[in-house]
């Protein structure tokens, strides 16, 4: 396999450490850099936020703390310069049409052999998405035009913003957000406010079953 001639600093978020020494054996010496890893959702973040080179990350969509495809607009909301390719064992269609549209650069079913894998990150560091060759047919149909305008309205959200909304789907009051954010109720109201706003939805509920709905991925990812 050719050395790629650009350097990459790459993380894997995946709780199966077989599966992350693997990965990481293949990253580092295409990559030709380190390859950090991350074992849960909330060290992901952690590690996002002290490494700001990281490049690329391989996200698991069901490791503990991520919930379906709220982890991949999560990360897109707050680290937008960042690649993200899904590797999951869920090859749910319509799960990966989502993905895709909501900011995956890349959709790697865990069954794909590691050249498999090394095409994708060529793919995507060159600029380009990517899907397996059998699944491309299926997913000729795009996203539903619902799903493609929810991802552009949470674009739209701050980083606090999109927080506040995970915390409204939650079911939480804004007493309980602003006890959870630190912050004072006031504040919470006022991202409340803007957030119906940016996503053109009359209240709170609304907002909290659109967001949940249009995330969800099946268990078996």
């Amino acid at each position: 396999m050719k050395k790629m001639s650009c350097m990459a600093r790459a993380i894997i978020a995946d709780d199966h450490p077989l599966f992350r020494a693997a990965l990481k054996q293949a990253l580092t010496a295409t990559l030709g850099s380190d390859v950090l890893e991350a074992e849960n959702f909330t060290e992901l973040q952690t590690v996002l936020e002290q490494e700001r080179q990281v490049e690329l990350l391989f996200l698991d969509l069901n490791m503990p703390g991520n919930r379906g495809l709220t982890g991949l607009t999560a990360i897109r909301n707050q680290f937008p310069d960042v690649l993200i390719l899904i590797v999951s064992a869920n090859e749910s269609i319509d799960v990966i049409r989502r993905a895709m549209a909501f900011g995956a650069s890349a959709y790697v079913p865990k069954s794909a052999p590691l050249p498999m894998l090394m095409n994708a990150v060529d793919a995507v560091l060159a600029g380009d998405s990517w899907l397996p060759e059998h699944l491309k047919d299926e997913l000729k149909r795009p996203a539903s035009a619902a799903s493609q305008d929810f991802a552009t309205k949470l674009e739209q959200l701050t980083p606090q913003q999109f927080k506040v909304l995970t915390c409204i789907a939650d079911g939480l009051l804004n007493k309980q957000i602003a006890y959870e954010l630190d912050v004072q109720e006031t504040t919470i109201k006022q991202h409340v406010s803007a957030i119906l706003r940016k996503l053109g939805v009359y209240n709170r509920t609304q907002a909290g079953v659109i967001f949940h709905d249009m995330l969800k991925a099946d268990e078996e990812a």
